[in-house]
């Protein structure tokens, strides 16, 4: 196998794998959020404000990950 085509597998993989774990978490958290406004509208601005926070944090990771598959890509 050439030195290409392990940059293009090692580049795949860290963006498919690193994408995997932020995609699980942003679909539960926003499952909870969503249980937490209906058992509690009231509270539905301090639940919206925490979710739309570990959104963040979260599709940073992912980014992270496509960061990295990029250099792994074109160096």
């Amino acid at each position: 196998m050439t030195d290409a085509g392990l940059k293009m597998i090692a580049a795949g993989l860290a963006i498919g794998l690193g994408a995997i774990g932020p995609g699980i978490g942003i679909g539960l958290l926003v499952a909870r959020a969503m249980e937490g406004i209906g058992r509690n509208p009231e509270a539905e601005p301090a639940i919206r404000l925490n979710m739309v926070l570990g959104l963040a944090f979260a599709e940073a990771i992912a980014i992270y990950a496509l960061v990295v598959a990029l250099i792994l890509k074109f160096t």
